[in-house]
């Protein structure tokens, strides 16, 4: 079975095989989309603060509580070395499994699912070392650039640090 995919107009775009789609969900910092795998998401949650831990780097939150589960927040936005988020009502957590353990991203907004064929996918160019460093590659949907979040790397040495 084949999975389709629609522009914004509704015209049916190509059809990719299931075995070659990617299916990401988009969310934004500031003016830039960057997307994660769907079968990573858990839950996107309403920013309702997280509890502040000592001694952590910038871009770590906190930790929430999620039904019993401890889960850090990472604000995205600091972690690409562009400030601390000042959050707001529209603000979302993104919660994610990475490997074994559970993780949040604050970002400013989930946008849509995207569908794209794995062959779309091309290398982060060279030049900002933050962005080859936290992303995994780039794809382009609709006339805009999506970078894929390398999730190990956003959060692996944040992890040490909480």
């Amino acid at each position: 079975m084949d999975v389709l995919d629609f522009r914004e107009d509704g015209a049916e775009e190509t059809a990719i095989a299931p075995q070659d789609a990617l299916q990401l969900i988009a969310f934004s910092v500031d003016e830039q989309t960057y997307g994660v795998e769907i079968t990573t998401v858990r839950e996107i949650r309403a920013w309702n603060g997280a509890t502040p831990l000592p001694n952590t780097r910038e871009y770590v939150r906190g930790v929430i509580n999620l039904r019993g589960t401890i889960v850090p927040i990472f604000d995205l936005r600091a972690r690409f070395g562009d400030g601390r988020t000042e959050p707001t009502r529209t603000h979302v957590v993104v919660v994610l499994s990475v490997g074994s353990k559970w993780v949040g991203l604050l970002v400013d907004a989930v946008s849509d699912i995207v569908t794209v064929p794995r062959s779309a996918v091309h290398a982060v160019p060279e030049g900002n070392s933050t962005d080859t460093e936290l992303l995994c590659g780039i794809v382009t949907h609709n006339d805009r650039m999506v970078g894929l979040i390398d999730l190990e790397a956003v959060t692996s040495t944040a992890s040490a640090a909480a």
